[in-house]
């Protein structure tokens, strides 16, 4: 069953078409992936859907429901979260700070009540850390809750911002380049943590990614955009056996 659709979907800057009439079914509780060379239109395939654009043209569909044009406050209240190619952390904040902000979205006490410091506010603020604090433990990031965001190693900071994005009770989580500037190893160790955290939190997991093994490992489907126009789509074999494909990358040799 499809959780995202995107139907039909063009985006357009003046004169330029960034994403040309995209049809995605992304499916739920699997990982799949959104890969091309540099400048296919995948991060703005990703705006679109996270309400960052509004499509020029085409819907974006959630469990069957229209979002096409929300904002992104509302389409994350809806339980879509993503991360960001360029981290995007708040550095000068801890680590337990960074989780409890993301909490914010879902608290029902208003600005009077926390500010008179009511019994329900108490609470409920009692209730946010702990939960941010146990997110923290199943991610292995608990004993870091008192760090600075910017101190930590780049892994981990990583980590920290999937997190950031699962505390606001995401279903759908999109990840934009989680491995960029990773070594092999932490690259290794990004695997099995997004494995794991499909699993343990029943999510969908749609991914941008140039890390070629990171996708073929991992990824259930993979769609392919060349010039904001999707090329191919299937398994990883289908996918590194694609002659569209091959030549997206590595050109067409003209005179062959």
């Amino acid at each position: 069953m499809g959780v995202i659709k995107v139907e039909n979907v063009t985006m357009q800057f003046g004169g330029v078409t960034a994403v040309n009439n995209l049809n995605i079914e992304v499916e739920k509780g699997r990982i799949e992936a959104l890969i091309g060379p540099n400048g296919a239109g995948k991060t703005t395939a990703f705006n679109v859907i996270t309400g960052v654009y509004a499509p020029t043209k085409g819907n974006v569909l959630y469990k069957d429901e229209n979002i096409t044009g929300l904002t992104p406050d509302k389409i994350t209240k809806k339980g879509i979260a993503r991360t960001f190619q360029n981290i995007r952390l708040f550095k000068n904040l801890t680590v337990l700070d960074n989780i409890l902000i993301a909490n914010h979205l879902r608290i029902k006490s208003n600005f009077m009540s926390s500010t008179f410091r009511m019994p329900w506010s108490k609470r409920e603020e009692k209730q946010m850390r702990e939960k941010s604090e146990m997110l923290l433990d199943k991610l292995g990031l608990l004993t870091l809750k008192n760090e600075i965001a910017h101190s930590l190693p780049y892994g981990e900071q990583r980590k920290l911002e999937i997190a950031r994005a699962l505390a606001t009770d995401a279903n759908v989580l999109l990840l934009d380049e989680p491995a960029a500037g990773m070594n092999p190893s932490e690259t290794m160790e990004l695997s099995s943590f997004i494995y794991n955290i499909r699993d343990e939190f029943n999510l969908t997991i749609f991914m941008i990614e140039h890390h070629m093994d990171l996708v073929m490992e991992i990824s259930e489907k993979i769609y392919v955009l060349d010039f904001g126009q999707l090329i191919a789509q299937g398994t990883a074999d289908e996918i590194k056996n694609n002659q569209r494909v091959i030549e997206a990358y590595l050109g067409v040799d003209e005179d062959a």
